[in-house]
């Protein structure tokens, strides 16, 4: 079981993950987007709880190591919050409000 951070249905920002060969780009999407993507990826985002989020399959699409790389991705998120602890702001300052 691996925690995900999740932002209004969707994740907070884009990243990328990698295993071997593959990579795969994950960008946060508006509601109502859905979930874009193909194959094993999108069996992930979906049992991840993600609702709107758009793919893309970079390198190698060989599917466990698009599965692999998208668990990666996934690692990677942070929430707004600790990003602001990171920076020392407060999330209103982060955030430009």
């Amino acid at each position: 079981m691996e925690k995900v951070s999740l932002y209004e249905n969707t994740i907070p920002h884009e990243t990328i993950g990698e295993f071997g060969g593959g990579r795969v780009l994950l960008r946060p999407a508006s509601p109502g987007t859905g979930v874009i993507a193909g194959g094993g990826v999108r069996a992930v985002v979906e049992l991840a709880g993600i609702a709107n989020v758009l793919t893309k399959c970079l390198g190698s699409n060989n599917p466990h190591n698009m599965v692999r790389a998208t668990m990666a991705a996934l690692r990677l998120l942070k929430t707004p919050e600790a990003v602001a602890a990171l920076r020392g702001k407060t999330l209103a300052e982060l955030r430009g409000a």
